[in-house]
């Protein structure tokens, strides 16, 4: 099996992802069915991490997406231009009263002993229209691309985006970049388009393309539709468990050179135990384990694996880019919203080991 190499920059984009853009809607600790106001939040499975590497780490990043030209369209594209992301948008126009339209995700944060919720309004979705030949990958890939990036949430809308995903993969192996895709698997978005079976019939035809992937024992499981040690019956946060089902899937699939996750175990909606763990080349990679303090979970897998990624595209040793993305993912959940407030001496002090003591 031939080794990760992390093509050098050359200008161009460190890194592009392929999906869909919400707007996720928060009324933050209050059950949305008594909310009397709201957050905003713009994310996207895959987008959130093109964000998180250009806002932290301050990375080239891109991403490739369905834009609708309504005022919605037009709040999104202004945090995509905050965020310090190049979009690369497919155009729908809105008729005014049905869509396309820019899709919903609803979310109350819990508390305590009060699980989080989240459900969705994704009906005639414009991301869930985009199909292959909606990019020109030729030109967008002519102009230097490291790493590009795709998930389970956008394979999931629709008929036509994981035939895009392949596209989008295949031309990125063409002009020599990493690829890598996150399981993100969402039963109920799978539900709606064919269920668990479809859902791991797409997913194992796009794992046959990647160099990199990312998931947790659950993603491995329901969307490849790996078997391997019982995830319940050891502890969450037994790294064991995990590199038993990675040797399955490297066996399935020996094209994979990377795997990474999360572990996490819960206690309450505010208090995690936390950690992360990274197969690469063959070798194995465990972060040590930290006892969080969340305020909101949404968007803590992406952080985490944009600071993994940051740490390889900047050239670090594995055991340190894991250590960039356990600090980054654990720092994501102490903020609102689904991209990162963090910045780069931040997560670099709470990798080497830092504390909660007070700056002055």
């Amino acid at each position: 099996m031939s080794g990760l190499t992390i093509p050098p920059s050359k200008g161009g984009l460190d890194f592009l992802s392929l999906g869909a853009l919400v707007t996720r809607l928060d009324p933050g600790i209050i059950p949305f069915r008594k909310a009397q106001s709201l957050d905003i939040h713009v994310s996207g499975g895959e987008y959130n991490v093109s964000a998180n590497l250009a806002y932290c780490f301050g990375l080239n990043t891109g991403v490739a997406t369905a834009m609708v030209d309504y005022p919605m369209g037009e709040l999104v594209q202004g945090r995509v231009r905050e965020m310090g992301v190049t979009p690369y948008y497919k155009h729908f126009k809105h008729d005014g009263v049905r869509g396309p339209n820019i899709a919903t995700v609803y979310s109350d944060q819990g508390h305590g002993v009060r699980a989080p919720v989240v459900f969705y309004n994704r009906a005639n979705e414009a991301g869930a229209l985009l199909k292959p030949g909606d990019f020109d990958w030729k030109s967008i890939f002519g102009g230097g691309v490291r790493w590009f990036h795709s998930g389970g949430i956008f394979a999931s809308l629709g008929e036509t985006t994981a035939p895009l995903i392949m596209e989008g993969m295949d031309a990125a192996k063409a002009a020599g970049a990493i690829t890598s895709f996150d399981l993100n698997y969402r039963a109920k978005l799978w539900a709606s388009v064919g269920g668990d079976a479809r859902g791991q019939q797409v997913m194992r035809g796009i794992a046959s393309k990647l160099d990199c992937l990312i998931g947790n024992e659950e993603d491995l499981q329901m969307g490849l539709g790996i078997t391997g040690p019982d995830v319940h019956s050891k502890g969450k946060l037994d790294p064991e468990t995990f590199f038993g089902l990675i040797d399955v899937v490297t066996k399935e699939f020996p094209n994979i050179k990377m795997v990474a996750t999360t572990l996490r175990e819960v206690h309450s909606t505010n208090r995690h135990d936390w950690a992360a763990v990274l197969w690469l080349n063959g070798k194995r990679y465990v972060s040590p384990t930290l006892h969080l303090d969340v305020i909101d979970r949404i968007g803590g897998g992406d952080g985490f694996a944009a600071g993994l990624i940051a740490g390889l595209l900047m050239g670090r040793e594995p055991e340190q880019a894991l250590r960039l993305g356990w600090a980054h993912g654990a720092l994501l959940t102490t903020f609102p919203g689904d991209t990162t407030m963090a910045k780069l001496p931040e997560v670099e002090a709470l990798a080497k080991g830092g504390t909660a003591r007070v700056q002055r």
